[in-house]
């Protein structure tokens, strides 16, 4: 019976040392997938900010001010990717709302 505790505790420590292993690989792929992701939608809100509008022929866009909207939903894209802090957008967007 001793001798048949050794082989079933050497596999009981090599299973759990596999297992933990295989938990931090998985830990490590979430969290890069995330931070891809976090990029992604970063580089995504940067190229709608830098495209450039298309211009309506109705009316002269570029000499129109942004509306209340446009200007809340900039600073809340701001927020979003960390270039103001909460206090920041809570006064800025008190300013907007008057």
């Amino acid at each position: 019976m001793f001798m048949r505790r050794r082989p079933l505790m050497r596999a009981a420590v090599v299973g759990g040392g596999a297992y933990v292993a295989g938990k931090s690989v998985a830990r490590r792929r979430g969290q890069q997938a995330q931070q891809d992701s976090d990029q992604d939608q970063r580089i995504d809100d940067l190229e709608q900010q830098q495209a450039p509008a298309a211009p309506d022929q109705s009316a002269p866009a570029a000499a129109a001010a942004p509306s209340l909207l446009d200007q809340l939903n900039q600073l809340s894209a701001l927020h979003d990717q960390g270039a103001l802090t909460d206090n920041e957008f809570t006064v800025a967007k008190a300013k907007l709302l008057g």
